[in-house]
Order: C-alpha cells, then sequence, then structure tokens
C-alpha cells in the first residue's frame, strides 16, 4: 500500500477539542521555535548544528539587502552564532547539506535518508527543464568533477553562451547539468561562498558507501510529522504537510492512530472552533507560559515563524507582508520589512537596508503594528543595535552607527 495514499477505514469521531487561550497557544509555538528563552541553543559551531537539527530546516533565500535568511535565521536563535560555524557544519563536519524542502534549505545530514526517495522521483520522472540537459552532457559533467574535484558554476569557463530564460537563470549550459545533479542526488552542495555554490559528488563529500538507508513513504510521513510536533508544538495538517502535499492522507492517519493512543489531544482556539490544532500532552503541561516582556527579536521574513503567513495571522493577529516584488508605490511595510517580535506580540515592522560601504543599518521605514510606546521603541533599538553588529562583524564594545530615517514613519493596526 502507498503511504502517501493509505487506505483508512472505520474511523472513529474525532475526539472533544479543548481550547487554549490565544496567548497560551502563542507560548506553545514560541516555545516549540525556541524564541521564548535568549541563547536557547548555547554557543559555537555545536548550537548551529543543534539549530539545525531542532528546527528542522533553515531557509535560504538569495535576498542580500541585510543578512541572507539562512545566517538570520540562526542568529535570532544564537545571538553568538558566526558565519564560519554554517561553513564549518556544510563544508568539514558535514553535519548539514542543501536540499529542498518548501525552498531551498539546510537540512541535517542525519536526515539525509528521508529525502533520497524525492531524489530517485526526479530521476524516474524528470520535470521538464530536466530535458534540456543532454545526456552526453551530463555524464562529462559528472565525469570532471570525479576527476578534477569540486567545483563551481564559475569553474567553468569552456561553456557556449546561450540567452538567459529567466533572471535568475545563467547564461551557462552547465548550469542546469549541475542541478540535475544536485536534484537527482548525484551531486551535492559541498561549500558555498553567498550565492555561489560548489558542487562535489555526493558519496565522496560524505565518505560513503555504504549511502543512509532510504525512508519508506510511511517513514518520510513519520518525519515530517514529528519535526512539525518539535518545532511548532501545535500543528494542523497543512503545517505538517508544508512542502509535501502528497502526504497529507498519510499524515492524517498518523495522527489519527496518535489521537487513538492518546499520545496526540485536540485543541482550538478559545471562542473559535473553527481551526483544530493537535498537540502532544506533555507540552500542554511542561511548556513555559506566554511572557509579554520576554526577548526581542528582529525576524527574517523566511523565519520559521513568519514563513507561513496564515498561521501568523491566526496566532498574532499580524498579516506580515513581503513586498519586494511589489512597486514601490503598492508597498505598505516597505521593500524588506521585518516583523519585530517583543515576548509574545509582534509590534512593529521595520523595512532594513544595510548600508555596506557607510557601515550602518538603515531604518527606512518603521510601522508600528501596536500602539507606539517609547519604553518599547528603546527596547528594539537596543536589539537593532545588536543587529546592525552582526551584520558588520563589529565588536560588542563597538558604538552603533544605527540610522533612522524619520520620512518614512508610519503607523499600521
Amino acid at each position: 500500500m502507498d503511504a502517501r495514499n493509505p487506505r483508512i477505514a472505520g474511523r472513529r469521531p474525532a475526539p472533544a477539542s479543548y481550547a487554549l487561550p490565544a496567548e497560551r497557544a502563542r507560548a506553545l509555538w514560541l516555545h516549540a521555535q525556541r524564541l521564548d528563552t535568549f541563547a536557547p541553543f548555547g554557543a559555537g559551531p555545536a548550537a548551529t548544528l543543534e539549530a539545525v537539527r531542532h528546527l528542522g530546516y533553515v531557509q535560504i533565500d538569495t535576498i542580500n539587502v541585510i543578512e541572507r535568511s539562512h545566517h538570520h535565521i540562526l542568529h535570532t536563535r544564537i545571538p553568538a552564532y558566526a558565519r564560519d560555524d554554517l561553513a564549518r557544519a556544510q563544508s568539514a563536519d558535514k553535519t548539514v547539506f542543501e536540499y529542498w524542502t518548501h525552498a531551498l534549505a539546510y537540512v541535517p545530514a542525519e536526515d539525509y535518508r528521508f529525502f533520497i526517495p524525492a531524489m530517485r522521483r526526479y530521476r524516474q520522472e524528470p520535470p521538464t527543464w530536466f530535458g534540456t540537459v543532454e545526456p552526453a552532457e551530463y555524464r562529462r559533467l559528472i565525469r570532471r568533477i570525479r576527476d578534477e574535484g569540486p567545483l563551481s558554476i564559475r569553474d567553468i569557463d569552456d561553456d557556449v553562451l546561450v540567452e538567459k530564460h529567466h533572471p535568475w537563470a545563467s547564461r551557462k549550459p552547465s548550469k542546469r547539468a549541475l542541478q540535475v545533479g544536485f536534484f537527482s542526488g548525484d551531486l551535492t552542495i559541498s561549500a558555498r561562498s553567498g550565492m555561489v555554490k560548489t558542487y562535489e559528488l555526493t558519496d565522496r563529500h560524505f565518505g560513503w558507501p555504504p549511502r543512509p538507508r532510504t525512508a519508506t513513504d510511511n517513514q518520510y510521513a513519520e518525519y515530517l510529522l514529528a519535526r512539525a510536533l518539535r518545532s511548532q508544538g501545535l500543528i494542523t495538517l497543512e503545517s505538517a504537510s508544508r512542502g509535501d502535499a502528497a502526504f497529507k492522507p498519510a499524515i492524517r492517519a498518523l495522527v489519527e492512530a496518535a489521537l487513538r493512543r492518546k499520545r496526540l489531544v485536540p485543541v482550538h482556539f478559545e471562542g473559535d472552533e473553527r481551526t483544530r490544532f493537535w498537540v502532544e500532552p506533555s507540552l500542554l503541561e511542561t511548556a513555559p507560559q506566554s511572557a509579554a516582556d520576554g526577548p526581542v527579536h528582529i525576524l527574517s521574513p523566511f523565519d520559521p515563524l513568519v514563513i507561513q503567513r496564515r498561521r501568523l495571522a491566526l496566532f498574532f493577529g499580524y498579516e506580515h507582508r513581503f513586498e519586494a516584488y511589489l512597486p514601490a508605490e503598492k508597498r505598505v511595510l516597505g521593500y524588506f520589512a521585518l516583523p519585530v517580535l517583543v515576548g509574545d506580540r509582534i509590534v512593529a515592522a521595520l523595512d532594513l537596508k544595510t548600508d555596506r560601504q557607510a557601515g550602518r543599518l538603515l531604518v527606512q521605514k518603521w510601522t508600528w503594528i501596536a500602539e507606539a510606546s517609547a519604553a518599547l521603541k528603546v527596547k528594539i533599538e537596543e536589539a537593532l543595535a545588536r543587529f546592525e553588529r552582526f551584520q558588520l562583524d563589529r565588536a560588542a564594545s563597538q558604538g552603533a552607527e544605527l540610522s533612522l530615517l524619520p520620512i518614512e514613519t508610519g503607523q499600521q493596526g
């Protein structure tokens, strides 16, 4: 039986759902995301692996207006984070690797086995664009990497250049061949410098064989469910299957079995039974309560707390707008607005830009979501100063050069 389409016989009536105050629900999610304490993973290279392992993945993004999202997400949970820690995990320790979740992301290498079926599907049912790579060309590229060692697209200088088919494409046909190798699992990204990726034979990079044992469909569904429970606390079918909608039936079957065994319980927000969540009973008993005066976090728009927009709006009453691709006249929060989390509330959205030449962080627009407050503003500015030091690799003892541009201040909510 295909675990993606299980036959579910004799379903029992859904158990009664327990009501949770909205602030308690927020506390559970923030605790699962490790945003309710300062430095939850400690410091040093080991903290980077622990953060990626706990979250399940850390999304990579190409936008470089401020720090790239993968470094930003890790810095949010590891105040002493250094970019070299992630480079070491990927290239030296080989404890994380890059692959596609709902987007390109860093994933713990111990989870590689759960992605092998997707790699096989790419080989067996290749997407249309795979067909633009000639088999002989692909074999030639693999042979070159085997003989010469890891390479990036910049190392390939003998391509006959072609026209780009979209803005993010490359004029070098070898770029497509590298992507085929990556998605099918023959190649892995062994190092990264900004957005320039170095590709290596997967087996050689990790020191295989033997390769990890391939996960079954049911094991992959169990992995998705466990990852969601660990990093989200309260889950729905949508949030657990994000990026893998084909596995919804299998995840639902696992949830129903867990409900019968009382390993999960259903909950809903007080006064609103329309959306049901599932949660482990132990979390309801042990997770800390909400703290309105908790840590201040300047969140990436690609942070796991922010990226599921509907969930964010439901829990926090805040609808984040990612407006980088909108015309300037249609923007409300700004080109690259970042939500500001203070305790268990999103109180502002800041459109930031790092001026690396001038050595300062620019606040191009400050939009209050909560009621404007001098005390809140001081807390946020302290967090911005810390974020600027990280952006510009400044020592903590150095003064901040934070620049607030009042010409675009605004209020919302």
